[in-house]
């Protein structure tokens, strides 16, 4: 009788952390995060100055993505509007002249755009509006200051983090297969985890150290707020996924080694900015 023959060897499992894009998704990240943290303690116009290229850049990834004509002018419209808009915040101008800089550069890319999807680049305005203004309005807030945009910091880094590195070692059934089919509910659940322990900590933290920031906000409201945000940080991931998909691109740019583009590395972020700023919004009115 013949011998059986020698199973080949099974291949080598492959550590789910060991490859180059790994390597540089650390090294943006720790790069990014320092200069976005030594801005934040700087504030002013040079925290501003950060959050207006981020918009900018978010904006350009936007209308290159949805193929929007002519390109250039329409990206320079945005930039402008932008810029005058931050600038209008910054020198204190009163809320309408801000507003008014913002309705006329909708329009004017309303009139430079082509075609149907004409109305396309006013979104990219707005979500470049978006993450250029609030993290800048609470940094410049007096009952806010460095502890709200360090709140929103925490909350998205511990969850996108947290939900990777999870996702990659437990692994399990996908959140959103048809969407993201790479994301799980294991990845989802302890990213929810790390952004409620990551943002009540920042605030607890802070008063620790005696920056008494929003003292009417109870550790168990900021933990159910942490949470919200931590859920809407992964919402926007998905949505720009589905957004991504929609439009047949893996990236949304190549500006970040690792990350992709700005708005693959601000979708979770500007959903959490969008809820800081709706809170700001009822704040002022309720104190006004």
């Amino acid at each position: 009788m013949a011998r059986d023959e020698a199973a080949p060897p099974a291949p080598a499992r492959r550590a789910p952390f060991a490859n180059r894009e790994f390597g540089l998704r650390v090294a943006s990240a720790l790069v990014l995060g320092a200069a976005v943290l030594g801005s934040l303690m700087i504030g002013g116009w040079a925290f501003a100055a950060v959050w207006l290229i981020a918009g900018v850049v978010g904006a350009a990834e936007w209308l290159a993505m949805t193929r929007s004509e002519p390109l250039l002018p329409l990206l320079g419209l945005t930039g402008a509007t932008l810029s005058g808009v931050l600038a209008a915040v910054l020198l204190g101008a009163p809320l309408w002249v801000p507003l008014l800089i913002l309705l006329a550069g909708s329009l004017g890319l309303f009139a430079l755009g082509h075609g149907p999807g004409r109305r396309k680049p006013i979104w990219g305005l707005v979500g470049g509006a978006v993450v250029a203004l609030v993290p800048t309005l609470l940094r410049i807030d007096p009952a806010i200051g460095v502890v709200g945009p360090a709140w929103m910091f925490a909350v998205v880094w511990s969850t996108d983090s947290v939900a990777y590195f999870t996702g990659r070692l437990i692994g399990g059934p996908k959140l959103m297969p048809r969407v993201s089919p790479k994301k799980t509910w294991s990845g989802a659940l302890g990213g929810l985890a790390a952004g409620v322990v990551g943002g009540t900590a920042t605030l607890l933290v802070a008063r620790g150290q005696g920056w008494d920031a929003l003292p009417g906000l109870t550790p168990a409201l900021v933990a159910a707020l942490s949470g919200l945000a931590s859920v809407l940080s992964m919402g926007g991931d998905l949505v720009e996924s589905a957004l991504k998909r929609r439009y047949g691109v893996k990236d949304s740019g190549r500006s970040i080694p690792g990350h992709g583009g700005v708005m693959d590395r601000l979708d979770g972020f500007f959903a959490v900015a969008l809820l800081a700023g709706l809170c700001l919004a009822a704040q002022r009115l309720l104190t006004a």
